[in-house]
C-alpha cells in the first residue's frame, strides 16, 4: 500500500509513549509500512526544554519533507507538539496544520476532527476569538464546506451537513449580532445550491451539537475553533482524530495534547493515535476500493 509516516511530537510528552503503544496495538490496518520519524529520546518526560522542542521541529519537517516529496509515503501522523515550544526554536505558523498546508502552498485546506459521535469542520482555525469573529466570511464558510462535504461521503452517499450560528440563538433574528443573517445564510444557500440539500443552517450553536451526537447530522461546521472542540472532546476525547482537509495526501494527527503531567508515566491511552493512523490509512486508500 505504501509508507505511513508517524512523527514522535515533543519528546518531552505523551507523543512517543503513545505513538510506540499504537504500533504494538495490533489494531493498525494490514498492508502497510508504519515509520516512525524523530528521537523519542531527545527529552525528558514531563520537561520540555530547548532540545525537546528542537527535536520536535526536526521530526516535522523531516516528516513534512519527506511527505511533500516522496510519492511511497502515502500520509503522515503527527503525533502532539507544544506551539509555545515550537515558536521558541523558530517555528513560524500558528499550528501543525498551516504548516502540513504551506509545504504545497495549499489555500484551500480546513481542519476537521472526528470521532465516535461527532464530526466538525471549523470556518477558522488558530486566532483569537475576537479576530476569528471578524474575519469570518461567506467565503470561508463555503470553502470549509465543500471540505467538509467531501470527507463526509467517504463514509455516506448523502451527508446531511449543520451549519452552526455565530451567536447565541442564532442571532435572534438579529437582536444578538447579523452575521447569521449577513454572512452564514448566504453560504448554506450557496453550498444547497452545489449540494442540493446537504446542509442545513444557521443554527442555535447551544444546541445543535446535541442533535448531531444524536444523529440527526453527520457532521457540523463550527465558525470558529472552541465552538466545534468543546463538544467534540466533551464527548469523543479518547478517539477523536484531527484532519487536514485539501491536502494532496492526508495529514492526521491524535485530538489531544502533549499532557506533560502525566509523560512517561505509563498512562496515557493510544486510543486517539491509532485511530488517527487508521484514518490516514483509510484516507490515503482511493475511495472506490476502501471499505
Amino acid at each position: 500500500m505504501g509508507t505511513v509516516l508517524i512523527t514522535t511530537g515533543d519528546p518531552a510528552g505523551v507523543g512517543p509513549e503513545v505513538a510506540d503503544a499504537a504500533l504494538r496495538s495490533g489494531r493498525l490496518p494490514e498492508g502497510w509500512e508504519f515509520e516512525l520519524v524523530g528521537d523519542p529520546a531527545a527529552g525528558r518526560p514531563g520537561q520540555p526544554d530547548r532540545a525537546s522542542a528542537e527535536a520536535s521541529l526536526r521530526a516535522l519537517e523531516e516528516a513534512g519533507r519527506r511527505w511533500r516529496d516522496d510519492p511511497g509515503v502515502r500520509a503522515v501522523v503527527t503525533a502532539p507538539v507544544s506551539k509555545a515550544q515550537l515558536e521558541s526554536v523558530g517555528f513560524r505558523f500558528p499550528g501543525q496544520t498551516e504548516f502540513f498546508s504551506g509545504l504545497v502552498d495549499c489555500q484551500d485546506f480546513a481542519m476537521c476532527l472526528s470521532g465516535d459521535h461527532l464530526s466538525v469542520g471549523l470556518a477558522t482555525i488558530h486566532l483569537p476569538l475576537v479576530e476569528a469573529c471578524r474575519t469570518l466570511s461567506t467565503a470561508a464558510i463555503v470553502r470549509t464546506g465543500r471540505l467538509l462535504h467531501g470527507f463526509a461521503r467517504r463514509r455516506t452517499e448523502s451527508p446531511r451537513i449543520a451549519v452552526a450560528g455565530l451567536n447565541p440563538h442564532a442571532g435572534e433574528g438579529g437582536r444578538f449580532g447579523d452575521e447569521e443573517a449577513r454572512l452564514i445564510a448566504p453560504a448554506v444557500a450557496e453550498l444547497n445550491a452545489e449540494f442540493p440539500g446537504g446542509f442545513s443552517g444557521p443554527h442555535v450553536p447551544d444546541a445543535v451539537f446535541r442533535a448531531a451526537a444524536q444523529g440527526e447530522f453527520d457532521a457540523v461546521l463550527a465558525m470558529y475553533h472552541d465552538q466545534g472542540l468543546i463538544p467534540l472532546k466533551l464527548l469523543d476525547f479518547d478517539n477523536a482524530v484531527n484532519v487536514t482537509l485539501g491536502l494532496p495526501k492526508p495529514r492526521t494527527s491524535p485530538d489531544h495534547g502533549t499532557a506533560f503531567d502525566i509523560a512517561g508515566r505509563g498512562i496515557a491511552r493510544p486510543d486517539s493515535m491509532i485511530r488517527a493512523i487508521q484514518l490516514a490509512c483509510q484516507l490515503a486508500t482511493p475511495a472506490s476500493s476502501s471499505p
